[in-house]
């Protein structure tokens, strides 16, 4: 079996196995490096009560974790499911080489979870957006990033 199908089969396994187990929904993802397997993820929105516990940022963690970085150059990600914007997100901040996945956007909206709402939004004014975005007195703020800009050894990511 090529390592590409080996991997995307382990990503869908655990969307079967966790999604019967109640945890959330039919998402799974598996990340890998030198090609081991070294962060599992699944859906885990309902066990967890945690909306942001969708596969891929499950496996992000996980992978992170195993490694001790907070980034992941060198892994690729397979994921049951493209992934959705919050994920997407997530997977850009860690930086993989490559993003594999099986089910697409689409398919994923045809079972409820349609995402397409989100795409739409960030193309909105803030004023327009469902959930207003309303920028308030930055002064205090700003303060803590110009302590952050100064500070000796900060790390930029």
């Amino acid at each position: 079996m090529v390592m590409t199908e080996k991997f995307m089969k382990e990503a869908v396994e655990l969307s079967k196995k966790h999604m019967e187990n109640g945890d959330g929904g039919p998402f799974g993802c598996v990340i890998v490096k030198n090609k081991k397997i070294i962060g599992k993820g699944w859906n885990n929105v309902l066990k967890s009560r945690d909306p942001t516990a969708h596969a891929e940022m499950c496996a992000i963690r996980d992978a992170c974790a195993n490694l001790d970085t907070n980034q992941l150059e060198g892994c690729d990600i397979y994921s049951s499911c493209e992934p959705c914007p919050m994920c997407l997100g997530a997977i850009y901040w860690a930086r993989p080489d490559r993003v594999f996945y099986a089910n697409t956007r689409e398919d994923a909206a045809a079972l409820g979870f349609d995402d397409s709402f989100i795409y739409q939004e960030m193309k909105l004014p803030f004023e327009e957006r469902k959930i207003p975005m309303i920028a308030l007195d930055k002064s205090e703020a700003k303060k803590v990033f110009e302590i952050w800009k100064n500070k000796e050894g900060n790390t930029s990511y």
